[in-house]
């Protein structure tokens, strides 16, 4: 399975959902999670290191929030986030066309799991003839290739 994000991009990503206001890292990984329609919510292990370069870095700042450690962007995360807005735009496009693609493959699951269910229920009375074989056949080349046809356009 390819990486969620690319080299760089969750450190940029973080913060940019620190613009917002502080947060600590479990808020940063629910907001992960989030965006990703729960698909993906990177591990404690992934986040806190990255949150403790930031910090090094001085682009991010911590401040005790009870039990837990808040993180707050800096001016010069500010700054930073500022010189690659259009960077940050790409990951957003990068996790929305994610998204987009989980959509398909969940609709594409949905579809053949009903679809046989459907045909298995029926063939416990009866056998599946050969009008059904042929119209399935057909029915999903005609699919295939209609979908096809979008994906050159």
């Amino acid at each position: 399975m390819p990486p969620v994000f690319a080299h760089g991009a969750l450190r940029l990503y973080l913060l940019a959902l620190l613009e917002s206001g502080p947060k600590h890292g479990y808020e940063l990984i629910k907001a992960l999670k989030d965006r990703f329609g729960g698909t993906y919510a990177p591990s404690a292990g992934t986040i806190y290191p990255r949150l403790g370069k930031l910090e090094e870095d001085g682009l991010v700042s911590t401040e005790p929030a009870g039990r837990r450690t808040n993180y707050r962007i800096t001016a010069a995360g500010l700054a930073e986030l500022d010189r690659r807005r259009d960077d940050v735009a790409g990951v957003e496009n990068g996790i929305a066309v994610s998204m987009q693609r989980r959509d398909v493959e969940l609709m594409l699951q949905q579809f053949g799991d009903d679809l046989r269910a459907e045909l298995r229920r029926y063939a416990l009375r009866e056998p599946i003839g050969p009008v059904t074989l042929e119209t399935v056949r057909t029915v999903l080349e005609d699919a295939r290739t209609a979908i096809r046809s979008t994906l050159r356009h």
